[in-house]
């Protein structure tokens, strides 16, 4: 898969597009936390042309800083406190994800803080980028954040959700393995593409 400036417009503008197809079906307000993220994974990638424009010179350094910053906050605390919250939400706030839900909002305080405090860089290797905020414990940061990401949907009592959860089980092991220096990056636009699968659960009836 070929990552780059064009390539990212084009999944963002597909992605962005799905995101409205979910949010127009939702079915009961407890799905729209979980229904606008492809919205947001759209947006996502559309910033990340920016990023590939600033990093090759076409575009003005200031606006490339704003995207990168942009990317990070998305990535990292927004990401880590939607999907956690979005899970609980949907199926009924119930009390076992609501730890993920906790562990998530830890989590975003040192992300944001760090990405607030910048600089945030993006680097090119060959067809990815790779970023860079400068976190603190930045490995215990990432097993919190895949805690709270993947737990809350991989233990959801909804199938649809937790079929949701497998797959982006499997899609960070492999971006982990392929494309260790990316991880973020590769991560997110493999999120952003199967997010057709939220498609499918908006219009299935909501959990009780």
């Amino acid at each position: 898969m070929c990552w780059s400036a064009e390539a990212d417009l084009v999944t963002g503008a597909v992605v962005a597009g799905l995101g409205v197809a979910c949010l127009s079906g939702v079915r009961h307000r407890r799905q729209v936390p979980l229904a606008a993220l492809p919205l947001l994974l759209g947006v996502h990638q559309l910033v990340e042309a920016a990023v590939w424009l600033g990093g090759e010179g076409r575009i003005d350094p200031e606006v490339a800083q704003v995207a990168r910053v942009i990317w990070a906050l998305i990535a990292m605390p927004v990401l880590v406190t939607l999907v956690p919250f979005g899970a609980w939400y949907a199926s009924g706030r119930p009390r076992r994800l609501l730890p993920f839900l906790l562990l998530g909002l830890a989590t975003a305080v040192p992300l944001a803080a760090a990405v607030l405090a910048g600089p945030v860089t993006a680097e090119a290797h060959g067809h990815t980028l790779s970023y860079a905020v400068g976190l603190p414990f930045a490995p215990l940061l990432l097993i919190a954040y895949l805690l709270a990401t993947l737990g809350p949907l991989v233990l959801n009592p909804d199938p649809a959700l937790r079929r949701l959860g497998w797959v982006m089980a499997v899609a960070a092991l492999i971006c982990a393995v392929l494309w260790r220096t990316a991880f973020a990056s590769t991560w997110c636009a493999l999120a952003a593409l199967v997010s057709v699968l939220l498609l499918r659960w908006v219009r299935q009836p909501a959990v009780a």
